[in-house]
């Protein structure tokens, strides 16, 4: 995103033509961008361990066209469900370039996994057997808690530690891969979860150790060769203004050398080193463009736009902060006001406080940023809001990619008893 002559563009677009030709609020996301951080990140840590791959955590953006960008750079994808199986299957990726980390599954879904041939990452010890009735993974994975997580977006998504419901506890590892090469089970991985968001390199030096303590010990002990291990997700992106941003070049040096170390320690056949990030590539390359409906002179100021917390869900569900902009008014005097979406819900009001423009009005155009992961895909139906339109720029391109729901689709799926139309 850029201002010129204080007018906000994304990619070549202007934002006021992207809310003329798509109506608002619109998702938009800059294909540059996406594939700028990407190849960033693979360069950083492929230059240190060469053997590296990404698979892209599609449950943060889950747009097919987005997942394109990524398939093309060459990511696999860390599917959280079967259904994010059949999307990884509907752009081309399937087997060995998708990993299926779904938690507390059911029957049906380890049948489906089964079939479909993937990385089966098992969050729990328990599964295993469950596992075994049905078939065997060509290649099988645990997830392991190693006893720490870390998160700089709240305590929710911490994902490790003792308070997270992933993983399989430190404890119960070694007992899990024995069971597993017990079952004649002759491939596997190992994966952690390190935590959301960090932008700290020494955290990921520390973990890397931790875990490659866990797993090295299991490999040692089992004589087990890990094809692959999996350091999880978790590379940061600044949110606020002002923020330090990860150092991704000095994070891939340390976690390589940790790794490197760790392996050489316990006597390792050298594994592939992979990650599963999803908001470093996405999360800074999408914004959602809204229109200022009404502005309200109350106990407060409030700006009533049509940006709710069904639109983007993260403030209100974790106080979560994403920067706004306004449309032309960027160099406009500052005031404390409030800003809040159209549901009946008070958590809608999602800024109570914000230095915005105060001469800002209705019709005035206003851009959240940082809003490519869990974003839309966390976006719901509510009080007939329905879920919004997305749309790709490419320089001075864009296209539509998701058109905007209807009335149509709220209904959809739906059927009344004969009795109930009386």
């Amino acid at each position: 995103m850029q201002i010129r002559k204080n007018k906000i563009y994304i990619g070549d677009v202007p934002v006021s033509a992207i809310a003329e030709k798509y109506g608002t609020p619109t998702y938009v996301y800059d294909e540059n961008k996406i594939r700028e951080n990407y190849r960033r990140a693979l360069n950083a840590f492929s230059k240190y361990y060469p053997d590296f791959r990404f698979f892209y955590a599609v449950k943060a953006c889950n747009n097919p066209a987005i997942v394109n960008i990524l398939r093309q750079e060459g990511a696999g994808i860390d599917a959280a469900s079967v259904n994010e199986i059949l999307l990884a299957k509907s752009v081309g990726l399937s087997g060995e370039d998708v990993m299926f980390s779904g938690n507390f599954l059911s029957d049906d879904d380890i049948r489906r996994g089964l079939k479909s041939g993937v990385i089966f990452n098992l969050d729990d010890p328990s599964t295993l057997p469950r596992v075994l009735k049905f078939g065997k993974p060509k290649i099988l994975s645990f997830r392991v808690n190693p006893g720490y997580g870390k998160s700089n977006v709240g305590e929710f998504v911490t994902n490790a530690g003792p308070n997270a419901k992933f993983g399989v506890h430190p404890d119960q590892v070694m007992d899990a891969y024995r069971a597993a090469k017990k079952a004649g089970i002759k491939r596997f991985g190992a994966h952690m979860m390190p935590g959301s968001c960090i932008t700290e390199p020494e955290y990921f030096t520390f973990i890397t150790n931790l875990m490659m303590d866990i797993i090295g010990k299991v490999g040692r002990e089992l004589k087990i060769h890990f094809e692959f291990i999996d350091l999880g997700g978790g590379l940061g992106i600044p949110y606020r203004p002002g923020e330090q941003g990860l150092d991704i070049e000095e994070a891939a040096k340390q976690v390589s050398a940790a790794f490197r170390a760790k392996v050489r320690q316990y006597g390792l056949k050298p594994p592939r080193l992979m990650m599963e990030p999803a908001r470093y590539f996405v999360g800074n390359a999408a914004w959602i463009v809204g229109k200022v409906h009404s502005v309200k002179r109350s106990y407060k100021k409030i700006i009533g736009t049509d940006i709710g917390m069904n639109t983007l869900a993260r403030p209100a569900m974790y106080g979560a902060y994403h920067h706004i902009y306004v449309d032309g008014k960027e160099n406009a005097k500052r005031e404390k006001v409030g800003l809040c979406g159209q549901l009946c819900e008070n958590t809608d009001f999602w800024v109570k406080e914000r230095n915005l423009p105060a001469s800002i009005k209705e019709g005035d155009i206003v851009v959240v940023e940082n809003a490519g992961a869990y974003g839309f895909a966390m976006s719901y139906q509510y009080n007939g809001r329905l879920r919004p339109a997305e749309v790709l720029v490419n320089g001075k391109n864009h296209f539509l990619i998701r058109r905007r729901e209807e009335f149509e689709d709220m209904i959809r799926n739906t059927t009344v008893p004969g009795y109930l139309k009386k």
